[in-house]
């Protein structure tokens, strides 16, 4: 199936690892030049250079902290002088933090909303006025399932992440007349650069603890009814899907990535 990529330049924000790596890597297959933001040099130009070798295409890294109020101009300027268009944004950078209301703190409200919420809306303004030059794009938002569903012990990362879905429907809305389709991939339990630091933390305790041990913990803990982690690469074919003309009468929409975990559609 052709999906429409080639020579499309798509921007991914947390691509140096996990399922912004894993996003890049099935677009740069499908012919997509593609451009990786993230905050460790080491990692992400590591990651454009697996990308460059798997898919002999283009893979750009720009190292930078999307909290950071001038990276996106930053980012859009390097994708103009490199190939003169945008059409995909991956809003895909952040950061897992889960506790009560009433453990959250000011600095973290503020630091997980800036991450996730305000960087995503920086990188939007910065890309729409260059898609509408080509005649439409895609934006795609990474969220996960308690933006849909918060449960207990869930802030501040679930109302964060319920803002950018919020964000997603009611941008569909907006840019439809543009052809700039915007939707939201909520993600369940995915093999993750989380899941590495969760093992660390287990580490501490014993420390012949290993990372499919981790896995198998989550999944048991969450009752996924596939019974295991979802892989990164999973994920990222389907924001390559939303990506693709093959997506094209799909905007406004949220896809689970999550095994059957979510108790919603």
């Amino acid at each position: 199936m052709d999906m429409g990529l080639q020579d499309k330049v798509a921007i991914i924000t947390g691509g140096s690892y996990g399922i912004g790596k894993a996003a890049a890597l099935s677009m740069a297959r499908e012919g997509a030049r593609v451009i990786l933001v993230a905050r460790r040099a080491d990692v992400l130009d590591e990651a454009c250079q697996d990308i460059k070798t798997a898919t002999e295409g283009i893979a750009i890294p720009v190292v930078g902290d999307v909290s950071d109020h001038e990276i996106a101009d930053r980012v859009v300027k390097t994708a103009l002088d490199n190939f003169g268009r945008v059409d995909i944004l991956v809003n895909n950078a952040g950061a897992s933090m889960a506790k009560s209301f009433e453990e959250v703190t000011d600095d973290e409200w503020e630091f997980d909303f800036d991450l996730k919420v305000w960087g995503a809306v920086r990188f939007i303004r910065s890309v729409v006025p260059e898609m509408r030059k080509v005649g439409g794009g895609r934006i795609i938002n990474v969220t996960n399932l308690g933006g849909r569903t918060p449960g207990a012990a869930s802030m501040p990362t679930s109302i964060s992440r319920a803002a950018g879905q919020a964000i997603t429907k009611g941008l569909s809305r907006d840019l439809a007349k543009d052809n700039i389709l915007v939707t939201t991939v909520c993600i369940g339990l995915i093999k993750s650069g989380q899941a590495e630091r969760r093992l660390d933390r287990m580490q501490t305790a014993n420390a012949n603890a290993t990372i499919e041990e981790v896995w198998a913990e989550s999944v048991r803990g969450r009752g996924v009814p596939l019974g295991r982690m979802g892989e990164a690469e999973e994920a990222g074919d389907v924001i390559t899907f939303l990506a693709s003309d093959r997506a094209s009468y799909l905007t406004g929409i949220a896809v689970n990535i999550d095994g059957g975990n979510s108790a919603v559609l």
